[in-house]
C-alpha cells in the first residue's frame, strides 16, 4: 500500500518531517518558514551572518545584515520553532567577496548572488541541514521544483516577474534532490498577504535591491580596497585603434556601457559603447552600437541538469537562453566544439559580458519553463 506523500514529497506525517529553512530576514524566507511551521512540519530556521554587523546594520535593502537576523529571530519566536545564527563571514569572504573583486580585475562583470547560492547557501548551508538531520532544506526563492520522469526538475516560477531561475542555474541534481521551494507557485502579492495573515513584522519590508556586502551600492569602494590595481588608469581605445583618452580604471566599466566614459565631444560622430575590456593591457575598447552584437558565447563551469548526459549528444540541441536575469529566454542552439559547450544565438545580443551567466531553458514547449542549467561566460564573438 502506497503511503500518501506530504506537501514536501515525503511519505510520512508532516510532524515527522524535519525541514531546515534558510532565513535571510526578508519577507519571502519568513513566509516560507511560517507556512511550513503552520502546516506542522518540524521546522528549524537558520540565518547566516555573512559580514560585519556594524557595517551592514544600517542598510535597509540588503539581506543578511544585523536587522535581518533580528527579524528572522522574531519570526521563529512567533511561529514557535528553533532558530540558529551561523557565522559564515569567513566562508562568504573567500567564496563570494574575493571572487567578486577578482572578476572585476579580469575585466569581467560578476554576479555575486549566483556565487553565494552556488557556494555558501547550497553547498555549506545544505551540509549543515543534513548534519541537523533534516529531510530537506527549503528557501524562499521564486522557482519551482517539479517531479519529472527522471527525477526532480527545476522550472521557472509561476510569477515570471519574480522568477529567480537565472540566479539558481548552478544548482546540481544532487542539491535539487534535497531542496524545496514552497513559494515557486505563488505571486509576490500573495506572499505579502500571507505575511500579514501570520502577523509578521516583515510584511511590508522592502525587497533586497543592492549587493548585500556593498555599502550604498558603491561596489567600486569594495573592489578598490581589495584589489587596488583595478583602479589603475589606462587607455580608452576606439576599436579602430585610435587612443581617445584615459580611463579611471577597468573596474568602472562594463560591456555595453555608454554613460560615464569621460570622452570629449567630437571623439566620434555616433555614440560610443564599451565593447571589450582588456585586463592585460588595462585598455577599455569602445565602438558603435553595432559592435556590441554577439551570437557566439563561450562558457566555463557548465552545470547540466537537463535530460541525458552532458557531452557531445547535446550538439545541435535547440534551447532558450538568458544572458540577463530580467529578459525572457532567447532562441539559441548548443554546439559541442573541441570538447567544450558553446552557445549560438539565433539573433545577436548586445552587452553580453564575460563573468555573467548564460542560463539554458528547454525549447520544447512554448513557456520554456524548465531550466536545463547554464555556465559562466568567458568570451563572445
Amino acid at each position: 500500500m502506497n503511503e500518501k506523500m506530504n506537501s514536501l514529497g515525503f511519505a510520512k506525517p508532516v510532524s515527522d518531517t524535519r525541514v531546515v529553512v534558510a532565513m535571510s530576514g526578508g519577507v519571502d524566507s519568513s513566509v516560507c518558514a511560517a507556512m511550513l511551521a503552520r502546516e506542522g512540519y518540524d521546522v528549524i530556521g537558520v540565518t547566516l551572518q555573512l559580514y560585519d554587523h556594524g557595517a551592514a546594520i544600517q542598510k535597509e535593502k540588503a539581506c543578511c545584515a544585523g536587522q535581518d537576523i533580528y527579524d528572522a529571530q522574531r519570526v521563529a519566536e512567533m511561529m514557535n520553532f528553533p532558530h540558529y545564527v551561523l557565522d559564515y563571514e569567513s566562508n562568504f569572504k573567500d567564496s563570494v567577496i574575493q571572487d567578486f573583486a577578482d572578476t572585476y580585475l579580469m575585466g569581467a562583470t560578476p554576479i555575486p548572488c549566483v556565487r553565494c547560492n552556488q557556494t555558501v547557501k547550497f553547498r555549506d548551508l545544505l551540509k549543515v541541514a543534513k548534519d541537523l538531520g533534516a529531510d530537506c532544506m527549503a528557501t524562499g526563492h521564486y522557482i519551482k521544483r517539479v517531479m519529472g520522469p527522471d527525477g526532480p526538475e527545476l522550472h521557472r516560477a509561476h510569477d515570471y516577474g519574480k522568477d529567480q531561475s537565472y540566479f539558481l542555474f548552478a544548482t546540481t541534481k544532487e542539491q535539487l534532490d534535497f531542496l524545496r521551494f514552497p513559494l515557486g507557485g505563488m505571486d509576490k502579492s500573495k506572499t505579502r498577504e500571507l505575511a500579514k495573515e501570520f502577523g509578521l513584522r516583515v510584511a511590508s519590508k522592502p525587497d533586497s535591491q543592492d549587493i548585500c556586502f556593498v555599502p550604498d551600492g558603491k561596489y567600486t569602494d569594495v573592489i578598490e580596497k581589495l584589489r587596488p590595481d583595478a583602479a589603475d588608469p589606462g587607455d580608452m581605445v576606439h576599436e579602430d585603434g585610435r587612443i581617445l583618452g584615459q580611463h579611471r580604471g577597468i573596474m568602472y566599466y562594463t560591456i555595453g556601457q555608454r554613460r560615464g566614459l569621460g570622452l570629449k565631444d567630437g571623439s566620434g560622430q555616433d555614440p560610443l559603447f564599451v565593447v571589450r575590456i582588456d585586463a592585460d593591457t588595462k585598455q577599455v575598447i569602445v565602438g558603435p552600437r553595432e559592435s556590441l552584437g554577439r551570437t557566439i558565447i563561450h562558457l566555463t563551469d557548465v552545470n547540466w541538469i537537463g535530460s541525458g548526459e552532458y557531452g557531445e549528444a547535446l550538439d545541435g540541441l535547440r534551447i532558450g537562453v538568458k544572458v540577463r536575469s530580467t529578459r525572457p529566454p532567447e532562441a539559441a542552439s548548443l554546439r559541442w566544439i573541441d570538447g567544450k559547450l558553446v552557445v549560438k544565438l539565433d539573433t545577436p545580443e548586445e552587452g553580453v559580458s564575460p563573468g555573467q551567466a548564460c542560463v539554458f531553458y528547454a525549447a520544447d514547449d512554448a513557456s520554456q519553463a524548465r531550466v536545463l542549467g547554464g555556465g559562466w561566460i568567458t568570451s563572445t564573438a
